[in-house]
């Protein structure tokens, strides 16, 4: 019973790094905040949890979750862990959707269904992406702390949560609302899910994030070369991006 509640623990931690996927992240994004980092001082009431945290969180990606991803790697053609990335990205459609909707952007709204009726056709159910290769139809990513941000409610203060990694008060109540939309999320609710219990959902999820990474695992390490300090780094980092993606 220990072993499967350990084995439980790194599921979910592994899951929670997305919050600084591979595919949120770029490059020239990197190198702006190296340029340009934050230097006013930071309301920061858990800061010393935070930190245990974001150690715990770096130790297990580095020493677990990056040897795993490389064998993956080393096994899975590029093409089809890409194709796969493209078939679970456009499960999240719904999330996208409403999101947009709510914020009174109908113009991406109308695009995202677009995207979702080309890819799930003729993309072969969102294996790959037509939409954008030959319609130019962009995504267009919302999700709910995006729209309370959206009507002015603030990030509140920074959390790292518990294996979950990087996030703030906004960021994380915002997960339930989300959570109701998402096809892959497990419920008792009353209609489709991909998962039928926690197992299954936890497994889903853990696949996903191990594709998702395999297509850039060096991200994270360029992340932390630019780090002097690694917490307020990552931290500064994250909220300077959901400011980025709420101002869009």
């Amino acid at each position: 019973m220990r072993l499967r509640n350990y084995f439980f623990v790194l599921l979910i931690s592994f899951i929670g790094f997305s919050s600084l996927g591979a595919d949120e992240v770029s490059d020239d994004m990197l190198d702006e905040f190296a340029d340009e980092m934050i230097i006013e001082e930071k309301c920061d009431p858990f800061s010393a949890y935070n930190r245990v945290m974001t150690s715990f969180n770096d130790t297990l990606w580095v020493y677990f979750f990056t040897p795993v991803t490389n064998g993956y790697n080393a096994v899975v053609n590029e093409e089809i862990r890409t194709s796969i990335d493209n078939a679970f990205n456009n499960l999240y459609f719904p999330v996208r959707l409403v999101n947009n909707i709510f914020q009174a952007k109908f113009v991406n709204a109308s695009e995202e269904t677009g995207r979702f009726v080309i890819n799930s056709t003729v993309g072969v159910l969102g294996l790959f992406d037509p939409a954008k290769s030959k319609f130019d139809l962009q995504e267009h990513k919302e999700d709910f702390g995006q729209t309370l941000g959206f009507y002015g409610v603030g990030s509140g203060p920074h959390i790292v949560l518990p294996l979950f990694g990087p996030s703030n008060l906004r960021d994380t109540i915002s997960i339930i609302p989300d959570s109701y939309l998402s096809i892959i999320d497990y419920k008792k609710r009353g209609w489709f899910t991909l998962t039928d219990a926690w197992d299954e959902f936890l497994a889903t999820k853990l696949y996903e994030k191990t594709n998702n990474f395999s297509l850039d695992n060096d991200k994270y390490e360029k992340i932390k070369e630019d780090a002097v300090d690694l917490y307020p780094y990552l931290r500064d980092m994250y909220e300077q991006y959901r400011d980025s993606q709420i101002k869009e």
